[in-house]
């Protein structure tokens, strides 16, 4: 069975002489694996099609539940990621979560934008890294059942808790002073909890609009990732990479 569809390559892993092992986040199956033979040889026309971090059109080939890539086309290849490390870097965390939360052959519309447009506006510079990381990583959290409740003090109700504290595990917020000493939970500065409040309700063509720097985007960025971290069960290699080139600045 002959498939042609659209899709975000996440990971490329080298096999044999001259094929590729693709993890892909499609529009009609959701996240597959398929094999992309020859795209290594210099004679491949698919070769730019099936590198990481590549917004494609795909034909595959299915066979018994296996996929096969038959021909691909670039539509994105967000070159503005090739340009600098860090946000190359960054573009792969990104990638790495998604294969994290995506679900095999359950296509997720929402998921796949949110990666799109936060490969784009880090391509593009649309803004600071570490603001688009925290807003992917928060949104990401949102789509994929985690979303944090941030309307107010989990313990005492305040709308505005005083030193705001992120529980990680249980994704609520509460005052400092109301934190539970079992709570293992992340500090949100001034203007950190405003911007993750609008984080998980914003539209999706305007989730980075939000203002942000300094000191609370640091301590926001912080948060994000720690929240991940704490619901996905792991850590992420390509983010230790990332913290390589920010941990003279965060």
């Amino acid at each position: 069975m002959f498939k042609t569809t659209k899709g975000l390559v996440l990971r490329e892993v080298r096999y044999k002489e001259a094929d590729r092992i693709l993890t892909i986040l499609t529009e009609s199956d959701g996240k597959i694996t398929a094999k992309a033979r020859g795209v290594l040889r210099k004679s491949s026309r698919s070769a730019a099609a099936t590198q990481q971090l590549t917004w494609s059109e795909l034909t595959l080939f299915g066979n018994r539940g296996k996929w096969t890539v038959n021909e691909g086309s670039v539509l994105e290849g967000f070159s503005g990621l090739r340009d600098e490390i860090e946000r190359l870097a960054l573009g792969s965390y990104f990638a790495e979560c998604l294969e994290a939360f995506a679900v095999e052959d359950q296509p997720d519309p929402a998921l796949l934008q949110l990666g799109l447009n936060s490969l784009y506006a880090l391509s593009e510079k649309l803004g600071e890294p570490e603001k688009i990381k925290a807003a992917f990583e928060l949104r990401l959290m949102c789509l994929t059942g985690f979303q944090p409740d941030v309307r107010a003090c989990a313990v005492c109700g305040k709308t505005e808790p005083e030193d705001p504290v992120l529980s990680l595990e249980d994704g609520v917020i509460c005052c400092r002073s109301c934190r539970k000493a079992s709570w293992d939970g992340a500090l949100l500065e001034e203007g950190a909890l405003a911007a993750m409040r609008y984080v998980v309700s914003a539209p999706a063509k305007k989730l980075f609009s939000f203002p942000l720097e300094g000191r609370a985007l640091q301590n926001l960025s912080r948060a994000s990732e720690r929240y991940v971290q704490a619901h996905a069960e792991r850590r992420f290699s390509t983010l230790e990479y990332y913290r390589q080139f920010t941990e003279k600045t965060i």
